[in-house]
């Protein structure tokens, strides 16, 4: 079990900043919700792999379902394939650093509607994705999005039902700020054959706003072994950025002060 270690001290701004280094994907990211609830440290520490810590703010931790869409998924240097790089992804994810730096992202759960992607990200990227039908609407009158997802694989029939409404004006989160904690995370941790890896990304901080919740069903979180509070998440939204994606490096063997102590 891999308890909180103080996070205060934590450099949270070296991993925002482009990497000195060739990216390998681009793609876009649009209409995210982030939904997240505080969790104590101890409910979220067992369940992940060694080397990564709880990250906390104001000792609180955070469980996120993040359902959003892709657009525009390719390598560097390729031509996107409107059947292949465009779809929608739901995550479950929670947020770690490794021995006090590189503040970033443990996915539990990553559900697209898009099944050679999903063969891609889990033989590439080493991502716990599962594919799943999904649908996004708007109403042009309201505002507001409806987003559906029942997984197709097992657990069979676990998703998430979500009508929100974006509220407030877009606006770059504050550092230092629960809403910068919870949104500008640029670094993922992966488990490869028993070995802990990093990838980066890169994109402009998110236009952040509010978000009012219409109604919630969802069971994906508890599918990945989690309880949620009886209290309503807090919600975020983003309209979209556009992603540099960077290879994975083992982490601490890395050079690059993102990923060592000087962390999407």
């Amino acid at each position: 079990m891999s308890l909180p270690s103080p996070s205060e001290h934590i450099d949270r701004i070296s991993p925002t900043r482009r990497p000195d280094r060739p990216a390998v994907m681009r793609q876009s990211w649009s209409s995210l919700l982030f939904l997240h609830w505080a969790l104590p440290a101890e409910a979220i520490a067992p369940l992940l792999p060694d080397g990564l810590e709880v990250d906390t703010f104001d000792g609180r931790s955070y469980v996120g379902l993040v359902p959003f869409a892709m657009a525009g998924v390719r390598p560097e240097g390729c031509p996107a394939v409107p059947w292949l790089s465009n779809f929608l992804e739901v995550n479950v994810r929670t947020y770690v650093h490794h021995r006090g730096s590189g503040p970033g992202v443990w996915f539990f759960s990553l559900d697209a509607a898009n099944p050679v992607a999903v063969a891609l990200a889990r033989s590439l990227w080493h991502l716990p994705y599962h594919r799943a039908t999904m649908r996004l609407d708007r109403d042009g009158e309201s505002g507001a999005i409806s987003y559906e997802s029942r997984r197709l694989g097992r657990p069979k029939g676990v998703g998430c039902s979500v009508g929100y409404r974006p509220i407030g004006s877009p606006r770059e989160a504050e550092p230092g700020s629960l809403e910068h904690f919870l949104v500008e995370r640029y670094l993922m941790y992966v488990s490869a054959g028993g070995q802990l890896r990093v990838g980066q990304v890169h994109h402009r901080p998110y236009p952040v706003q509010g978000a009012e919740l219409i109604h919630l069903q969802e069971d994906l979180v508890a599918a990945s072994g989690i309880s949620l509070p009886d209290a309503a998440p807090l919600a975020h939204f983003a309209s979209g950025v556009t992603v540099e994606i960077f290879p994975l490096e083992p982490v601490g063997q890395s050079s690059r002060p993102s990923v060592l102590p000087s962390p999407t």
